[in-house]
């Protein structure tokens, strides 16, 4: 296909396309980092009231050595407009580090491979400020060893029951254990036995829309732990369902979860 032809296909109205074509796209589509773009016009999601990346960046334009845990490709981090003298990020999948040394590099970032379940690979007291935006898992124990005396977590986490209208949609109802898990006040409570004191932690719950089968099939491709094992093939038959109900109904409407937490390691 052409490029002239592919930006013609864009600019036809998603629900207006087929769903053979849909699914095509977004199957085709690339999945590492975190740049959501190409959602654009297909689905929207409602942003935090706090304003995550504007607030992580003020805070570190006044950093003088910063961590950013599981970074994806880089893409919040490089919103900041300012970066500490000293600063490093790790990543667990292979692509997105990739990408994320490719964006960050230019800007000083050391980019280091690290699995989100391995032991930080960094010295005790070794940064003023660690941060994070939708962590798989956060290590309280790890977080709290690498920051200095005095020094502040500062994240984003992705909340309990979050999409559940779409992760319900395929996998059926969910046990209310999974429902329960990522909890921000069992956030709360690991991060304090880990030694850190929580100074703020608010919560949201935000509204999803998905207008045509694409975004769906390539959110569930892109956010994996979703419905694990997903591919389109597999589940055929409830996108093609999903995709005649949107036709007849309008977006479906999923809601996502979200929590700001702040902690800080004791000066003694």
């Amino acid at each position: 296909m052409s490029s002239n032809d592919a930006d013609a296909r864009r600019n036809i109205p998603y629900p207006d396309r087929g769903f053979e074509d849909l699914v095509a796209e977004a199957v085709a589509e690339p999945t590492e980092g975190w740049d959501f773009s190409w959602f654009e016009g297909r689905a929207t999601e409602a942003r935090p009231s706090w304003g995550y990346a504007r607030s992580m960046g003020k805070r570190l334009a006044h950093a003088g050595a910063a961590l950013d845990l599981q970074t994806g490709g880089g893409e919040v981090l490089d919103e900041a407009p300012a970066l500490p003298p000293l600063i490093a990020a790790t990543e667990g999948w292979p692509p997105n580090v990739e990408k994320a040394t490719r964006r960050l590099g230019p800007r000083g970032v050391v980019v280091v491979a690290s699995p989100e379940d391995a032991p930080l690979p960094f010295a005790d007291a070794a940064f003023d400020l660690v941060t994070s935006r939708h962590p798989v898992v956060a290590r309280f124990t790890e977080i709290a060893r690498v920051l200095r005396p005095g020094g502040t977590y500062f994240a984003q986490h992705v909340g309990p029951g979050s999409a559940f209208e779409l992760v319900e949609y395929f996998l059926g109802p969910q046990p209310e254990e999974a429902r329960r898990a990522r909890d921000p006040y069992a956030e709360k409570a690991a991060a304090e036995a880990a030694g850190l004191e929580v100074v703020d932690l608010r919560a949201e719950r935000l509204r999803m829309e998905f207008y045509d089968i694409g975004a769906v099939v390539y959110f569930l491709r892109k956010v994996v732990w979703m419905v694990p094992g997903f591919t389109a093939d597999a589940y055929r038959p409830r996108l093609l369902a999903l995709h005649e109900l949107i036709g007849k109904e309008g977006p479906f409407v999923a809601h996502s979860t979200r929590h700001l937490i702040e902690a800080r390691k004791p000066s003694s």
